[in-house]
């Protein structure tokens, strides 16, 4: 079964505000990427931080920061549960639908069995944590891949 490469994507961080939550990743040196973008199916606004500069070969591992639009989103909710902090672990493949059909097969339970449109225009779909160990674990592919 080969679904990769598998590599670390983002972490993503459930927080108030971007601004706040912005700034120890910016004094750590992280790079900032140009445009928060508004993910209106998902009530979130998101901001990426990389590890290293990128080029089109190249997926630095990044952080991802959330902040959502309402208080009766999923990151909201989040919040309100939980506070900020780490909200997922995003894992980047090489086929999302393959990887879906195969856990799923193995009894692991998706909270997506389709892959839907997330941030930057790629595929994801996120594993339930009660089968992962308490971490939501969300899966993407860049439309380009695979």
């Amino acid at each position: 079964m080969k679904f990769g490469p598998i590599h670390i994507d983002h972490i993503g961080i459930a927080v108030d505000e971007l601004e706040h939550g912005s700034r120890f990743w910016r004094l750590l040196g992280l790079i900032e990427q140009p445009n928060d973008e508004l993910v209106e199916d998902q009530g979130v606004t998101t901001r990426f931080f990389s590890t290293s500069a990128s080029s089109e070969d190249d997926h630095p591992t990044q952080i991802e920061l959330l902040e959502p639009t309402s208080a009766n989103t999923p990151i909201g909710k989040f919040l309100s549960k939980r506070g900020a902090g780490i909200q997922q672990l995003c894992f980047r493949v090489g086929d999302l639908e393959g990887l879906i059909a195969y856990l799923l097969e193995h009894k692991i339970t998706m909270i997506d069995e389709v892959p839907r449109k997330g941030s930057g225009g790629k595929m994801i779909a996120f594993v339930h944590p009660k089968s992962t160990g308490g971490v939501l674990v969300e899966l993407t592919q860049s439309i380009n891949e695979g």
